[in-house]
């Protein structure tokens, strides 16, 4: 199929063959996209920001600046500069309002079926012929709208949300500064719930249109006395609401408003300009100023929009997913016309023309531009037959690829391609798919993991997608007799991980694959360096490892039970592997885990938490998992205590080794062991040796983190 992508680094549009998605997420939809709109101002920012120069993106974006350096700091420059340099190589899907058919929905979907004509919007809904968009972001469509229209629907959904939030009444006056496509819509709403509309912008030609169609009045930022002339509309009072749909980096359209609202008007922020306020007019009129957040509630609610958990409508009236319904009613009552706006209608393979329009390298007056797409049953959606291929020699790794996301393309998959021949990647999205295939040199690209595992021609699977796929890719890849690699966890619950066991023993005894977990940091130089100057005879040691990890938002998918399983399963086992590591992989006897109790229920209680595990060696590890500390303290440290002699290792840039001399021995260097865990395994197979992590520990460590929120729960020591 044929999408839309567009380059971080150079800002150059292109239309790509990529794999069309092999099937619905869960509470997800297919739909094959007949129009979509480019949405002009915000498609414009992001062309902009693509084509500006290094200096001008590190302006324009300081707290990614701050997070390089620190990365620099703990990983060095070279590996640093090569993750942001692979970052910036990224195609990005452009569009998120498009229009089409319905062919095919997830199980847990039963309001839309195949052959439904439907608007969709958000993450998924991008200028492609086929697009996987999820239940909560895709509403039917009536039969009298045609998809040119209804490909309007999510610009449609923001400026409703924006009229909902300046809580406008009938006969209230409403100024809405910005006659772009957000603010036309705007104006339309408005003057349909019954308010007197004033439209303002700088372009005479957006000031026409909003005046003929969708506006009692409009005029010119530049008209003389403006401010009177809506006075004078609102009877000497000011105007009752005034919607700010503009993009500019000016603070005037705050400026303006103030100006022109009412004693106690209300100031809606929809677009993207400068927001200093001006104490004095806000003061004096003690001025209402808010921000509309996109479509609407269930915006960035991955409970709402991924998992398709509506809010009930006693609680919540109108939703992201009501108000693209709504929007969408009153273009089947003609109370919109949607085609007044447009300007352009292409076909997706002469999009560049438009952007180019959009960056000012062609001169003409756009709006609107409506993509179309053909309808000739071309692009399937199906798991591409690869038929047979040869049969590699288990001596030689052949890699496929499931998830090359950010971590994968920036950590594994710059050393596996310098360590075995990459033959196949997926990806949900057949963009990302093809992208990760040319950067690293996969030969083909797909958006199906199961055919991927289902390859002769490959010997070994990498699994990096999120959390809760693991167990289940992993599983299937060891029946199918392949070399694993995946990156932790193994399993977010106990039936996930006897699954992978019992895989793995059936793959053991009949193919001798090799397996692991991709618990690096025991591959870290110093790690290894700490371990070696301990040397021999193994003694029993004590363990203390300082983690000030941070907060992470309760939002965040890593901290969803089903998603990401939470921190102590989703990264605590890195630190428990660690500690496992220099316990000579002794088994644990027993864990006991303590959170701190402020009285708050966020993730900084939950996340603050003090472990204790003791092996059968004697060893006793103790990790305290910080996420109320300060942010400029270093993330990890490691004391390690046996036989008379002290190891710190500060953060995998330096170790002190003390051994009865009044000055330590210090090591230094960087990396937390994500090339050198590659190259083990890589070379496991190479060699036929053994496994770099024996099963069993791999394993206790995912019991050990299923202990830890037992432990938590109960109060009590787990014992094993």
């Amino acid at each position: 199929m044929k999408q839309l992508l567009q380059s971080l680094r150079s800002g150059a549009i292109t239309v790509t063959d990529v794999h069309a998605p092999e099937a619905p997420k869960r509470s997800g939809v297919i739909v094959r996209v007949h129009a979509s709109v480019i949405s002009a101002g915000t498609e414009k920012m992001s062309v902009d920001l693509a084509r500006a120069s290094l200096l001008e993106k590190a302006r324009s974006r300081p707290d990614d600046v701050k997070k390089v350096i620190a990365e620099v700091k703990q990983q060095g420059f070279w590996a640093t500069y090569h993750r942001v340099r692979n970052k910036l190589d990224t195609q990005k899907p452009m569009g998120y309002s498009c229009a089409g058919e319905v062919i095919a929905v997830s199980e847990d979907v039963d309001d839309l079926r195949p052959g439904d004509r439907v608007a969709c919007g958000g993450q998924g809904a991008n200028h492609s012929e086929i697009v996987s968009v999820l239940r909560n972001l895709c509403v039917k469509l009536p039969e009298n709208v045609p998809y040119e229209d209804a490909c309007y629907t999510t610009l449609g959904a923001i400026a409703m949300q924006g009229v909902r939030q300046a809580e406008l009444t009938f006969g209230e006056v409403v100024v809405v500064i910005g006659l772009g496509l957000v603010g036309q819509l705007t104006c339309a709403i408005a003057r349909s719930a019954g308010c007197i509309v004033i439209g303002i912008d700088l372009d005479a030609n957006n000031i026409k249109l909003a005046s003929t169609y969708n506006a009692q009045f409009a005029f010119s930022r530049n008209e003389d006395n403006l401010v009177n002339k809506v006075r004078a509309i609102s009877n000497g009072h000011g105007a009752d609401a005034i919607i700010i749909t503009a993009a500019t980096s000016s603070n005037d359209p705050i400026d303006l408003s103030a100006q022109v609202a009412r004693d106690r008007g209300r100031i809606v922020m929809v677009g993207v300009t400068k927001m200093d306020i001006p104490r004095d007019p806000f003061f004096l009129k003690e001025l209402d100023f808010r921000l509309s957040r996109s479509y609407g509630p269930g915006r960035y609610d991955n409970n709402y929009e991924e998992k398709g958990i509506d809010y009930p409508i006693g609680y919540v009236r109108w939703t992201e997913r009501r108000n693209m319904q709504e929007f969408v009613r009153m273009l089947g009552a003609k109370q919109i016309d949607p085609s007044k706006l447009t300007t352009h209608v292409l076909p997706i393979t002469d999009a560049q023309r438009a952007y180019d329009m959009i960056a000012g390298e062609i001169k003409e007056r756009y709006l609107g531009i409506v993509l179309t797409y053909p309808q000739d049953d071309t692009t399937k959606v199906s798991i591409k037959n690869v038929g047979q291929q040869p049969v590699v020699s288990s001596q030689e790794p052949t890699i496929g690829f499931i998830g090359a996301g950010n971590f994968a393309q920036g950590f594994l998959l710059p050393t596996l391609k310098e360590q075995a021949k990459l033959i196949a990647v997926a990806n949900e999205s057949g963009a990302s798919s093809e992208e990760a295939k040319t950067k690293f040199g996969f030969v083909r690209a797909t958006t199906s993991a199961n055919e991927i595992i289902a390859s002769s021609d490959i010997n070994t699977i990498f699994i990096a997608t999120r959390h809760n796929n693991h167990s289940e890719l992993i599983t299937k890849a060891l029946e199918a007799g392949k070399n694993v690699f995946c990156e932790k966890p193994m399993a977010l619950d106990l039936q996930g991980a006897m699954s992978v066991a019992q895989a793995f023993e059936k793959n053991l005894q009949k193919n001798g694959a090799k397996f692991l977990i991709g618990f690096n940091r025991r591959f870290s130089p110093l790690v290894v360096k700490t371990k070696e100057l301990f040397g021999e005879p193994h003694e029993p040691k004590l363990i203390v490892y300082r983690v000030n990890a941070g907060a992470v938002p309760a939002s965040n998918w890593v901290q969803d039970p089903e998603i990401g399983g939470g921190r102590m399963i989703g990264e605590v086992c890195h630190f428990i592997d660690t500690a496992a590591y220099f316990a000579n992989d002794s088994m644990p006897r027993s864990v006991v885990a303590k959170q701190i109790s402020t009285g708050r229920a966020d993730s900084i209680d939950h996340d603050t938490v003090s472990i204790t595990v003791d092996y059968e060696d004697g060893s006793i590890a103790t990790i305290l998992y910080i996420a109320n500390g300060d942010k400029t303290l270093p993330k990890e440290e490691i004391q390690v205590f046996s036989g008379g002699r002290t190891a710190i290792m500060k953060n995998f840039t330096e170790l002190e080794f003390y051994r009865g001399s009044s000055k330590p021995h210090i090591e230094k260097a960087q990396g937390k062991g994500h090339p050198e865990e590659i190259k083990a395994f890589i070379t496991a197979i190479k060699t036929g040796s053994e496994s770099p992590i024996g099963f069993d520990s791999m394993l206790a460590t995912t019991l050990v983190t299923f202990a830890i929120h037992e432990s938590l729960s109960s109060g009590e020591t787990v014992r094993f």
